[in-house]
């Protein structure tokens, strides 16, 4: 990719993340990129080739896979803290402000798989996790599928709050939430903490 397409593409990429998509024109984008809108043209047919080519850079995604979630104790408070942390560590306001920007209808049957992979990465390495620990006798039979998404939803409301509203509504701090959403969490499922 040469210099002037990414320039391009870090532009709109921005801009979306700022206005979301509906929002964001071409006359802005080269503008933002430092390039005439015929320039832009040249080098994409549309908006919408530009944006698919930026979801396709790993720079314009959280950067989570199931890899990062590894790093297990095999103690329930413990790893729940840390996969709550993975998560917010990586998947900050810009990333969930460009992920809203990416969910406008003209192009999210294209964007929905590159959204996706956040969700799916995560709650497959906690499924797995959850199924682990239920082996092992660490903690209660039940519906895994169930805890998993309802763990990732307290992570992922966590974040969409404090990307969209600051702190109108998260009063407290990510380390602080972690640790009572785990604490509350374990309670719920019967288990103290380790």
């Amino acid at each position: 990719m040469d210099e002037t397409s990414q320039k391009i593409i870090d532009a709109a990429m921005a801009l979306i993340r700022e206005k979301g998509y509906v929002a964001t024109t071409t006359k802005e984008i080269a503008k933002t990129a430092g390039v005439n809108e015929c320039t832009l043209f040249r080098k994409f047919q549309n908006k919408k080739e530009i944006v698919l080519q930026g979801v396709s850079q790993a720079q314009w995604r959280a950067d989570i896979t199931p890899d990062i979630f590894q790093n297990v104790v095999w103690e329930l408070s413990a790893d729940l803290q840390m996969f709550m942390k993975m998560y917010m560590d990586r998947m900050t306001p810009d990333f969930v402000n460009l992920s809203i920007g990416l969910r406008a209808p003209q192009l999210y049957e294209e964007t929905a798989p590159f959204i996706q992979k956040v969700p799916q990465a995560f709650l497959t390495a906690f499924t797995d996790y959850l199924c682990r620990m239920q082996e092992m006798g660490k903690m209660p039979e039940t519906d895994v599928d169930t805890l998993a998404v309802t763990f990732f939803s307290a992570a992922f409301g966590y974040t969409f709050l404090r990307a969209s509203f600051g702190e109108a509504f998260v009063k407290s701090g990510q380390d602080a939430y972690i640790r009572k959403s785990v604490q509350l969490f374990l309670q719920g499922i019967g288990k103290t903490g380790e």
